[in-house]
């Protein structure tokens, strides 16, 4: 997606360590019109499946999940990292480690909201390792639901996730795929569709 690819040129900022930082626009202070943007497309990539509901985790993807769950008009589910007052009832749980806050999170989605009627896309800001998306992919089976795919704004292309998922037989649409970053030199290569 072009406009997003731009965007990271313009306003994404690599660091060291394989980190690109797009909070300007992507996971603190939100660009509203991109993420419906973002949304168009998912809709479009997607639009073959019986979709009706998204999955997303907490917290940075749940922007861009509520965006593209108005196109799909649908609603979202997000999975929650801590237990809470809130939740009552029996819940699905996983373990997920997180690649950008190097550490594992007990994620959990109550029951109430995921069942076997369910065909789920799940929508995330970022694909690197895998675990995050893995993890949501384990409690949807645990559902007994259907996984009918992974939408992804950011893939980081040179590490292992985004080839594991599909290497699985999961659909995954990125919209932006990085083949390569260079801090030093600031420097983002794309993957050429």
């Amino acid at each position: 997606m072009k406009i997003l690819e731009e965007r990271i040129r313009k306003d994404g900022v690599v660091k060291a360590g394989n980190v690109l930082k797009v909070d300007s626009f992507l996971n603190h202070q939100m660009d509203v019109e991109l993420f419906n943007e973002m949304g168009r497309e998912f809709k479009r990539l997607f639009a073959d499946r019986p979709i009706n509901k998204i999955l997303t985790i907490e917290a940075s993807g749940i922007g861009i999940a509520c965006i593209v769950a108005q196109h799909f008009q649908v609603p979202v589910v997000f999975a929650k990292k801590t237990q809470s007052i809130n939740i009552d009832g029996e819940v699905y749980t996983t373990k997920i480690e997180s690649f950008t806050h190097k550490r594992v999170y007990d994620v959990i989605v109550s029951k109430k909201y995921i069942g076997p009627e369910d065909h789920i896309l799940i929508i995330d800001d970022f694909l690197a390792n895998g675990c995050a998306v893995q993890g949501l992919i384990n409690l949807i089976r645990d559902a007994g639901a259907t996984v009918e795919g992974v939408g992804i704004a950011i893939e980081k292309g040179q590490q292992a996730g985004g080839r594991m998922l599909r290497d699985q037989g999961i659909r995954v649409e990125s919209l932006a795929i990085i083949d390569s970053m260079d801090d030093a030199a600031g420097e983002i290569v794309f993957r050429q569709n």
